[in-house]
């Protein structure tokens, strides 16, 4: 079992910046791969963010208003936590951000959302224009 608990959210302006926390128990964390996912209002959940249990490997979501270039994934796995640096937010980012963690996940699948084991209880990212 891997508990997840997500912290960092909150309200920010247009053109701002965020980092979002995931601290993790449970499972050895250094081997477990990790993945950001964000849900908007009336909208499915997407894929943000991952990064391997090495740190070697991240990965980005690349739709129109891509969050590469903007947005950082990093892990600390000293302290069980992986972040998500969030920069240049604009209304379009506003979400429920959730991190998630598996195992096993290839370049081919750590983008799926099914492919992650546990999930955590999401914080709320509202970004006012």
């Amino acid at each position: 079992q891997v508990q997840l608990v997500e912290s960092g959210g909150g309200l920010v302006q247009a053109g701002g910046s965020l980092r979002l926390s995931c601290a993790a128990s449970g499972r050895t964390f250094s081997r477990t791969d990790m993945g950001w996912f964000r849900q908007a209002p009336a909208k499915e959940r997407e894929f943000v963010a991952a990064i391997r249990w090495s740190g070697g490997g991240v990965y980005y979501a690349d739709y129109a208003e891509s969050v590469k270039g903007r947005f950082t994934i990093s892990r600390d796995n000293a302290k069980n936590t992986v972040y998500l640096r969030m920069n240049s937010l604009n209304p379009e980012d506003t979400a429920v951000y959730y991190c998630a963690a598996g195992s096993g996940l290839s370049q081919g699948t750590i983008m799926q959302e099914r492919r992650y084991d546990y999930w955590g209880q999401g914080t709320q990212v509202t970004v006012s224009s």
